[in-house]
């Protein structure tokens, strides 16, 4: 958790999204309505979710809307969505992470196409949050695919260590729909919030003063480089268009350009 004194209002900041979350017959093609609204996909890579013409069509409706592409790298899990915990050592989970990142990559190509960032799913999502080690494999495996690839993980000091020992970018994700406790963590077992008020509020909070509300009735600062919406809320659009009414969705590295000054 962040001192009051870093609180701070944020100028700039990402949307986004999941794609390719189907396999097979099971189509997920709702998914495909919050393309306008978000700056950045994480296309599934076959393990939790996604198959190679479900991989493809993702791709291209990305291409054709300009959209940053990432890959969204989970454990191999169709059957439970990627939802479930597994155990796995060191070796195993930077194998499944090269895998799937490797695969997404070459994919891309073929389409004249780069990846800039990879997102955990699921199971994975939450054991990078709550385990420094699990995380500081997948920065690794990460890192050895490319050095440019930025790693989109739940808002957290996990997070930041991971990225300040593995000399990796990292970009530190927030929900308005889930709960956090008092240190900033999300809590996985309580409900998600569905009132579409509710979350621009907390909106409003994290873009004035990087907070967002907690458990206990108080808020938390947070670090936030993006913001994850998700296609399985009843409010999805709903939400996205009300957020994107108040700011304009910028892509990680292209913010990171600006500040830089490599655009203007």
């Amino acid at each position: 958790m962040q001192n009051v004194l870093d609180r701070k209002s944020i100028k700039n900041i990402d949307f986004n999204c999941d794609l390719a979350q189907s396999f097979g017959v099971y189509r997920n093609n709702s998914e495909y309505n919050l393309l306008d609204y978000v700056s950045s996909v994480n296309i599934s890579c076959g393990f939790h979710a996604g198959d190679p013409v479900t991989i493809k069509e993702a791709l291209l409706a990305a291409k054709e809307k300009n959209i940053v592409v990432g890959a969204h790298i989970g454990y191999e899990d169709i059957s439970g969505f990627g939802y479930r915990q597994m155990d796995m050592d060191n070796d195993e989970l930077e194998a499944i992470v090269m895998y799937q990142v490797g695969a997404l990559m070459t994919f891309a190509k073929a389409y004249n196409m780069e990846i800039e960032h990879v997102r955990p799913h699921g199971a994975m999502y939450r054991k990078a949050m709550e385990d420094l080690e699990t995380s500081r494999t997948i920065a690794r495996a990460i890192k050895k695919c490319s050095n440019w690839l930025v790693y989109y993980g739940a808002t957290g000091q996990n997070l930041t260590q991971v990225g300040e020992e593995e000399n990796i970018q990292v970009a530190h994700e927030v929900h308005l729909e889930k709960i956090y406790d008092e240190s900033g963590n999300i809590i996985f077992n309580a409900k998600d919030l569905e009132n579409t008020n509710i979350s621009i509020q907390r909106l409003k909070d994290l873009l004035q003063n990087s907070q967002v509300a907690n458990n206990i009735g108080g808020k938390t600062i947070v670090e936030a480089d993006t913001i994850h919406f998700s296609n399985k809320l009843p409010n999805a659009q709903e939400l996205i268009i009300q957020t994107k009414n108040i700011i304009t969705p910028l892509p990680y590295n292209y913010k990171n350009a600006m500040k830089s000054g490599w655009v203007e």
